[in-house]
C-alpha cells in the first residue's frame, strides 16, 4: 500500500486545488518537462518518444527535471495522451515534427470493438514510474493525466493531427452509433489509465481535451461532455482533485466545469477575470500567454502579476501558462517566472 509523504496533502498545489488557503499561489507549467530543456534533449538523444514513455527510469528522470530546475509546486507525469492506446495494441507511432499517427484509422463499429479495454497489466511501466517518482518527489505532488475522449478520438479517426477535425465531425454527425461506441471505449481507457496512476501514488489528475475548442456548445454538451463526465466521475471516486483543460474553450468553460472538474484550466485567450463567472465555485488554473516568455522579462512579469491579481477573486488559483511550454522557450525565463509567482503571491 502506498503511504503519502509527510506534508504532501498540505502542499500549496493540493491546498489550492481543494480551494483552501495557501502560503503562496502554486505554479506548474503544462509541458514543463520536455523539449525546452537541454537536459531533456540530452537524455532523449536517439530514443523514440513512445519508447521513452515506456521506460520507467527515463520517465522518472524527465518528470523530475523541471521540478529540480524551477522549484515548481507540482510535477506532471511525462507521457503522451495516445500512450494508453499504444499499450492496448493500437498500431500508432509518434512521428517527430508531426505527432501521433495511427496506421488504420477508426471508421466502423468493428474497428471500435477491436480496441481492447485497458487493464493495469498493459501498463506495468506506468505503475513503476509513478511509484519511483512519488518516492523521489516527497512532499511535491505528482499530477497524473489522460487525454479526454474527443481529443483522443480525433487522432484515431483522422489518423493523425488535424486542423479542422472534419473526419471526426463527419463521424459524430453521420455515424452517431460508431461515435458513441468510440467515445465510450476511449472514456473507459482514459479512466482506467488515471486509476492506474492514482493507485500508484499520483495525487491529482488532469484531463486534457486539447481539441474541444473545435466544437459548438450544443455539440459539446450532447456528444462529448457525457463521455468526459464519465472519465471525471471515475476519477472523482479516487479522492484526488481533477483538473479539466481545453484550448480555445471560452464558449465551453462553464460546461467543462460542470463535467466534473474541481479545477478548470483556462487557456490564454480568455482573460482570467472573464473566466471566473463561467467556472462558478471552482478553482481556476492558468493562464499566462506562453509566448510572453519571449517578451522582455519585466513585461512577462507584469502580465503574470495581472493573472495573479485576477486569480485572487477565485475560489482558488493554480498559476500556469494558458497552454503548453513552447519548445523554443528559454528555461531561465520560466525560472524567473516561477520565482516571481512565489514572491508576488506570498506577500500580504
Amino acid at each position: 500500500m502506498h503511504h503519502p509523504a509527510p506534508g504532501l496533502s498540505e502542499s500549496p498545489f493540493l491546498l489550492a486545488a481543494r480551494g483552501e488557503p495557501v502560503p503562496h499561489t502554486p505554479v506548474w507549467f503544462m509541458r514543463q518537462a520536455g523539449r525546452s530543456l537541454p537536459e531533456y534533449r540530452a537524455i532523449r538523444e536517439g530514443v523514440a518518444m513512445l519508447d521513452a514513455c515506456m521506460d520507467p527510469a527515463l520517465v522518472t528522470e524527465i518528470t523530475l527535471q523541471p521540478v529540480r530546475r524551477y522549484g515548481v509546486d507540482a510535477a506532471i507525469f511525462f507521457s503522451d495522451i495516445v500512450l494508453p492506446l499504444k499499450a492496448v495494441g493500437v498500431d500508432l507511432d509518434i512521428k517527430p515534427g508531426v505527432g501521433p499517427v495511427v496506421a488504420q484509422p477508426v471508421r466502423t463499429l468493428e474497428d471500435v470493438a477491436a480496441i481492447p479495454d485497458l487493464e493495469p497489466g498493459h501498463v506495468p511501466f506506468i505503475t513503476e514510474a509513478v511509484g519511483s517518482l512519488v518516492s523521489e518527489l516527497g512532499a511535491t505532488p505528482l499530477i497524473g493525466f489522460a487525454g479526454a475522449p474527443f481529443t483522443v478520438a480525433s487522432y484515431l479517426v483522422e489518423g493523425g493531427p488535424s486542423k479542422d477535425h472534419a473526419l471526426t465531425k463527419a463521424m459524430m454527425f453521420g455515424a452517431p452509433d460508431v461515435w458513441d461506441a468510440l467515445m465510450r471505449k476511449i472514456a473507459d481507457i482514459s479512466a482506467a489509465y488515471l486509476e492506474v496512476q492514482v493507485a500508484a501514488g499520483a495525487s491529482a489528475v488532469q484531463l486534457f481535451d486539447s481539441w474541444a475548442g473545435a466544437l459548438t456548445p450544443a455539440d459539446y454538451r450532447d456528444l462529448v461532455m457525457p463521455h468526459s463526465a464519465r472519465v471525471l466521475a471515475r476519477a472523482g471516486g479516487l479522492g484526488v482533485p481533477r483538473i479539466h483543460f481545453g484550448v480555445g474553450t471560452t464558449n465551453l468553460l462553464a460546461m467543462m466545469g460542470e463535467a466534473g472538474a474541481d479545477v478548470v484550466g483556462v487557456d490564454w485567450r480568455t482573460p482570467l477575470a472573464d473566466a471566473l463567472p463561467l467556472v462558478g465555485d471552482r478553482v481556476v488554473q492558468g493562464n499566462l500567454d506562453p509566448t510572453l516568455v519571449f517578451a522582455p522579462t519585466d513585461v512577462m512579469l507584469a502580465r503574470a502579476a495581472e493573472v495573479l491579481d485576477a486569480g485572487r477573486a477565485a475560489k482558488g488559483h493554480v498559476f500556469n501558462l494558458g497552454h503548453g511550454v513552447i519548445p523554443a522557450t528559454d528555461p531561465d525565463q520560466l525560472a524567473r517566472l516561477t520565482d516571481f509567482v512565489h514572491e508576488h503571491s506570498g506577500r500580504g
